[in-house]
């Protein structure tokens, strides 16, 4: 069976074809493998048995490595304790302790299944709180929830009430002065600012403290969504690192090695919102899922930290970031593309981007980077770091980039239309399909 056979059984079964819009053909080029079977370390093989050499790492999801002995036997021996029981578990209550104790601003978590559900209990929390209903959001930052109050706020509104999505309102990054301007404009009307503490851009001086700061001025409740920064800036979160104090965070993706965790943590004053007690207090609906406590996953979660403080995981996620960095940029240079295809960003988080001789974003010299890569056996959709990227691999991937960059150059010179294999990547944010 080749790959479109598996394109083709996909699509008529799963809306898009995959679970995440990222995972789907529009986001790949035409030669990348269109279904997977297994991942060991940082390598994933498709059923015919070939191997990739990934970097997209299950959407950011592994931070250690696919299918980790230590991580799995802790996620079997939950399952064999039972997996999922009548009352809370052993490792339910373990879990929770270990990541209170770990993040300094959290006193109490709720633990889910993933990072939508997540931050969006933590706008229900803060409109709890403060009894406002707007929410200001960052502007820059791709994606915190698959519910309504933030896909409302993006071009693919279609199914979304009007009025929701006039209550989400936009600041940017990096621009103190554009959430000040939203809180001047709506006095007493926003609940919560959501933003993620570093992406691409790192904060700039004072940024994250003015947003804290602004935020106890005007009773806002400050949300820092953590699902990519959590567990690769710092075990203790991004926070620690910038040195701010959110009411809320959220956290996921590399919590569990690629299992599914994912919480809502904060202040006591406001989680306990959504408790049963004090008694006579008016109740917050919060998080209320069969599977949220999932044992193995929480057994997956309590092994990966430790795993992290044992071996030292985020420290060599930065040395390998600033290795991959420094070589794929010095490559860039020697082929003399260093205008067009730039690689920057956070060590432990880079990225890359590709841009046309007028300086604009290009889709195409993108599809093309990634299916010359592909062509060397190389994933590499974006670029996230995992403790069993190593020498070998570093290696690698200079070889390949180094391929994929010799015809990028010719790409640049002759037209990029006849050097892809098919159709350009497409934005997951589009009005129409």
């Amino acid at each position: 069976m080749n790959h479109a056979d598996y394109s083709e059984r996909l699509r008529r079964v799963i809306p898009g074809g995959a679970h995440t819009y990222s995972r789907g053909d529009d986001q790949y080029p035409s030669n990348a493998p269109q279904i997977l079977a297994r991942g060991q370390g940082v390598h994933v093989f498709d059923p015919a048995g070939r191997a990739y050499l990934d970097y997209g790492m299950a959407l950011r999801a592994v931070n250690i490595g696919y299918a980790e002995r230590e991580i799995v036997a802790a996620a079997v021996q939950q399952i064999e304790n039972g997996n999922n029981l009548t009352r809370p578990s052993l490792i339910e209550l373990e879990a929770a302790e270990l990541l209170t104790g770990l993040i300094d601003s959290v006193d109490m978590v709720k633990f889910t299944k993933n990072g939508s559900t997540s931050v969006t209990a933590a706008v229900k929390l803060a409109r709890a709180f403060t009894g406002r209903d707007l929410v200001a959001r960052c502007a820059e930052h791709a994606f915190f929830s698959y519910d309504d109050w933030f896909i409302g706020s993006t071009p693919v509104t279609k199914g979304i009430p009007h009025d929701t999505i006039q209550k989400t309102k936009l600041f940017h990054y990096n621009d103190i002065s554009s959430l000040e301007t939203l809180v001047a404009r709506h006095p007493g009307q926003i609940a919560c600012v959501v933003l993620e503490p570093a992406v691409t851009e790192e904060p700039r001086g004072a940024f994250l403290r003015q947003v804290q700061d602004l935020c106890q001025a005007h009773g806002i409740v400050f949300v820092l969504d953590e699902m990519i920064t959590g567990f690769r800036w710092h075990v203790k979160g991004a926070q620690h690192v910038y040195g701010v104090t959110p009411d809320l965070c959220t956290f996921g993706k590399a919590m569990a090695n690629g299992f599914s965790v994912s919480c809502v943590a904060g202040r006591r004053e406001l989680m306990q919102l959504g408790g049963i007690e004090p008694e006579g207090q008016e109740r917050v609906f919060l998080l209320s899922t069969t599977h949220g406590a999932e044992m193995s996953g929480l057994g997956a979660f309590v092994a990966t930290v430790r795993f992290m403080l044992r071996d030292g995981v985020v420290e060599h996620l930065w040395d390998y970031g600033r290795r991959l960095t420094s070589v794929m940029r010095g490559l860039a240079d020697a082929h003399g593309v260093e205008w067009s295809f730039k690689i920057d960003g956070v060590p432990c988080s880079p990225y890359y981007v590709t841009l046309d001789r007028s300086g604009a974003n290009s889709l195409p010299l993108r599809t093309l980077f990634c299916q010359e890569l592909i062509r060397s056996g190389v994933l590499m959709p974006w670029i996230a770091l995992a403790y069993r990227h190593g020498d070998a691999e570093l290696a690698a991937t200079e070889q390949a980039v180094d391929r994929a960059l010799a015809v990028y150059r010719r790409a640049l010179d002759n037209g990029v239309e006849r050097y892809l294999e098919g159709p350009a990547i497409r934005p997951v944010f589009r009005k129409y399909n």
